[in-house]
């Protein structure tokens, strides 16, 4: 066994000290292993200081970079960077913290030479092997440090396609929908051309099967997106999707169903979609940290104005949409539905910087809305009154 002493006419203190730097380093390592664990492993919401302060790291530095951008596509290629980069300083964090929570554990086995003590630490670490330990006691330890960056390694290795298998069922989702609501995604646009790509078939039954989808994926991402908090900065391929969009504009599209044409609406699939949906966002929200109001007022005011409803109808009456409701009779309900997520997506859509879609609210770079890319309109004498081409050109 090692015997720790100090050197003759050396204080006792010093000795104190060594002892209390290889509890320092006990404790480092304690913590820096429940936030590997907890964040890799646990499958629940876990936040701890080492994994924030990695992902404000991250946050800062972008807030800097983007300070400059003016234009969306610009900022959005590089707040692709912003997620895989938040993984990676994470894991340099984790790194550096445990070793330095080795070189701390050494110091009593190497009579306080902390240069020594460092470089024993990143030998073992790091498994290079060009700092053998001189004693039982620093072999110990040094054989940790070696399983500890075998652990972190392996733990990432198996991390990250767990990410990316994630984003992949995210982005199957939102991909398909980009026929069905252009980009950005609309609710209005949703409804028309499930109408018209659909008129000689019953749309209803095609938003039915829609909406059941779109509850399992809201369900699948409010489980991933919540444990895993860097997958909701994870940014779609193309600059105009994106899988808040998409879900906020199928959850109007419902609302809307169920308002204009309750009818010919899917009630009970719209309505289990809404409760997923709002249930989702109040999950991931809870997760980052953001306030949710859980008990919103039904006769509340939407940031959504009427006028801007009452436009989105009329194009819809225009293009012979089957409305059943007048605007007016139809808002109240409109508005009830939509106070209960409309407030948490779009301070959700400015954390994340989501493209500026119709109905999504404001965001930092303060553009302005985009309406969903469409193709030209065709002439009067080559479209017939049931043709999608027909209804194509922008509100």
């Amino acid at each position: 066994m090692t015997r720790i002493s100090w050197k003759v006419g050396e204080s006792p203190v010093v000795g104190i000290l060594w002892w209390a730097a290889l509890l320092a380093g006990f404790a480092l390592l304690a913590l820096t292993w429940k936030s590997l664990i907890g964040t890799l492993i646990v499958t629940r919401p876990h936040n701890d200081r080492i994994s924030d302060s990695a992902a404000q790291l991250s946050t800062a530095l972008f807030s800097l970079l983007r300070r400059p951008v003016k234009k969306y596509q610009t900022l959005d290629r590089l707040l692709a960077w912003q997620a895989p980069l938040t993984l990676f300083i994470r894991l340099a964090v984790w790194m550096v913290l445990f070793y330095f929570a080795f070189a701390l554990m050494l110091v009593p086995f190497v009579h306080g030479d902390l240069p020594r003590a460092l470089s024993e630490s990143g030998s073992g670490l790091f498994t290079l092997g060009y700092s053998p330990p001189a004693g039982p006691g620093s072999t110990t330890v040094v054989y940790m440090a070696a399983f500890t960056g075998f652990a972190v390694v392996a733990l990432q290795i198996g991390y990250l396609p767990t990410l990316y298998a994630a984003v992949n069922r995210r982005e199957s989702e939102v991909t398909l929908l980009r026929s069905r609501a252009g980009t950005p995604a609309w609710g209005p646009e949703l409804l028309l051309r499930t109408r018209f790509g659909l008129s000689g078939q019953g749309s209803t039954k095609e938003l039915e099967d829609l909406y059941r989808s779109w509850e399992r994926w809201a369900a699948d991402v409010a489980e991933s997106h919540s444990t895993y908090l860097t997958l909701c900065w994870f940014r779609s391929p193309l600059p105009d999707s994106n899988w808040l969009i998409a879900l906020l504009s199928v959850m109007d599209s419902a609302a809307l169903q169920l308002s204009l044409s309750p009818s010919i609406a899917p009630t009970v699939r719209a309505r289990l979609l809404l409760r997923m949906g709002f249930s989702c966002l109040q999950q991931i929200a809870a997760a980052i940290s953001l306030p949710v109001n859980e008990d919103v007022d039904p006769d509340g005011e939407t940031q959504l104005t009427f006028e801007e409803f009452k436009e989105a109808v009329s194009m819809l009456s225009a293009a012979g949409y089957p409305v059943e409701q007048s605007a007016e009779q139809a808002w109240p309900h409109f508005r009830g539905w939509r106070l209960n997520y409309e407030d948490l997506t779009y301070r959700l859509a400015r954390t994340i910087d989501a493209p500026a879609a119709l109905w999504s609210g404001p965001r930092r770079l303060g553009a302005a809305p985009s309406p969903p890319k469409r193709p030209a309109n065709r002439v009067a004498s080559d479209a017939g009154p049931d043709d999608p081409q027909r209804y194509t050109t922008r509100p």
